[in-house]
């Protein structure tokens, strides 16, 4: 049986997470969450993460599993929350569900495979919009069109769920389903016929031109302590760093 996907799109950071759930045991994931901050005030909220809860509480379901498809940049991610009010294990690794690991956007991607559908986190944009940069520390552009290959090697029917949306010049909505037939037949960046070191020399010119994400310093500092806040300083108060000059 086919598992059921709900896509939870955050605007502010245009990121998709997804409730995903096995109609007959009622058992579920969420993969990507986000933790809503503001980063004028370094206020943090749950209203994106509570509104999955709320989903699932709707429909009965038991949420078993938090994952994570990379150490994201542009988000801070709301698995410690979710842990916390679920029991929820957090993994970016080893599961029950088919893990494909597809390095290049970072050195930790990975890719879940669950059916006929593949939640491909940062690796792959909708076909007009491309494919991810691969200039962040560990990225490597040579890795990210052997895994996106890698993903294209799949049934042509299969689904891929996209991480972000951006809304590529024409579109008016935004969008994050779609299939490998599609990405092989229309992706602007690695459709079929496009070769290694073209890929890489585009991908390279591109990645000079893109300034860093808005949220990637207090985003990092929390997701590689998958979703946790740094530990208090001695005043008892948190603090998300800011590196000055060090990018």
């Amino acid at each position: 049986m086919q598992p059921k996907i709900q896509a939870f799109f955050d605007e502010t950071t245009f990121t998709v997470s997804y409730l995903v759930s096995d109609p007959e045991t009622k058992e579920a994931a969420i993969i990507d969450p986000v933790l809503d901050f503001d980063p004028k005030s370094g206020r943090t909220n749950t209203h994106s993460a509570d509104a999955i809860l709320d989903a699932a509480r709707a429909q009965n379901l038991l949420i078993r599993m938090i994952l994570e498809t990379h150490a994201h940049a542009d988000h801070l991610s709301a698995a410690a929350y979710l842990k916390a009010r679920t029991g929820a294990g957090v993994a970016i690794g080893k599961l029950d569900v088919e893990v494909l690991y597809t390095p290049g956007h970072t050195p930790a991607c990975v890719s879940y495979k669950i059916g006929d559908d593949v939640f491909v986190g940062d690796t792959l944009f909708m076909p007009d919009y491309g494919t991810a940069r691969a200039d962040f520390p560990g990225g490597d552009a040579h890795a990210l069109y052997r895994s996106i290959r890698k993903l294209l090697a799949l049934p042509p029917e299969t689904v891929l769920w996209m991480c972000h949306d951006y809304k590529a010049p024409g579109r008016n909505d935004y969008a994050w389903k779609t299939t490998v037939a599609d990405e092989r037949a229309r992706n602007i960046h690695i459709r079929d016929g496009v070769s290694e070191e073209d890929f890489v020399a585009m991908r390279t010119a591109r990645d000079k031109t893109l300034s860093m994400p808005v949220l990637i310093l207090p985003s990092v500092q929390v997701n590689i302590r998958a979703g946790q806040m740094p530990p208090p300083e001695d005043d008892g108060k948190t603090y998300l760093k800011l590196p000055v000059n060090a990018l």
